[in-house]
């Protein structure tokens, strides 16, 4: 999940939103559709500002940012840094020589490589294919998403502890208004962890309610300021799946 705090400008960035257990996403669906039926499409994406963005240089710095960061999360985990038939072995290997054995994983899963057969992405492609992407579209703020707190720790790194896939987040925050970026922007972002439960709440459909601990957790949660280039990166894991309504027993 993502806050914005103090945002003053109008921002184009694509948001998750995600349902309280108990709410009723369908009031939330209308919302979404009169927003779309009044707000004309100019005004929810970047497409009128492709050409200032390119002129600028905004465009071709994100490309080489992206494509340094990329490099930098291989080598700080041990990966190939190129990526031909045989750097693709190799990965595999590491792949499930590194995979662990639990009781809830299948058979079928562990003896199953989850690398990418897409012969189309390879360490010769251009950075535009990889990281050119202008899909953002604004849209209307919903529900703030489950399991918000306050006091969060302004840090890039919020895996701490939990186990998962690897993920690195590269937000750009642009003014859908100036096509300028916007920088001095905090982002208070926040996830679940691989098997759906959020740090700092103790409640039914969040893992364990009996265990008090976890209130006091700060996994996965933290807090991240826009550079001049309205840049802000993350480095946590995929989240898994959590409860979407509160259970009821009898």
């Amino acid at each position: 999940m993502v806050q914005f705090k103090n945002i003053l400008a109008s921002l184009a960035l694509a948001s998750t939103a995600a349902a309280h257990p108990g709410h009723d996403p369908r009031e939330e669906a209308l919302e979404r559709r009169s927003y779309y039926d009044s707000v004309p499409q100019t005004k929810r994406s970047l497409s009128h500002c492709e050409t200032k963005i390119r002129a600028r240089g905004l465009e071709q710095r994100s490309l080489v940012r992206r494509d340094a960061l990329a490099a930098n999360m291989r080598q700080k985990r041990g990966l190939p840094a190129a990526m031909g038939k045989s750097s693709i072995e190799d990965e595999r290997l590491l792949v499930e020589a590194n995979q662990r054995t639990e009781r809830r994983d299948a058979a079928s899963v562990l003896n199953t490589t989850h690398l990418s057969n897409d012969t189309s992405i390879n360490m010769d492609v251009t950075e535009e294919y990889l990281f050119g992407n202008g899909s953002c579209i604004l849209v209307p703020e919903v529900t703030q998403g489950p399991y918000y707190v306050e006091g969060e720790f302004i840090r890039k790194n919020i895996t701490e502890n939990q186990e998962g896939v690897p993920i690195t987040l590269d937000i750009q925050i642009i003014d859908v208004n100036t096509c300028e970026p916007v920088p001095d922007v905090y982002i208070d972002f926040w996830h679940c962890n691989a098997t759906g439960v959020y740090s700092g709440i103790v409640t039914s459909g969040n893992g364990d309610s009996s265990d008090t601990i976890n209130v006091n957790t700060t996994f996965l949660r933290g807090i991240a300021e826009t550079d001049t280039e309205g840049v802000a990166t993350f480095e946590s894991i995929v989240p898994g799946h959590y409860t979407r309504y509160a259970a009821s027993s009898t």
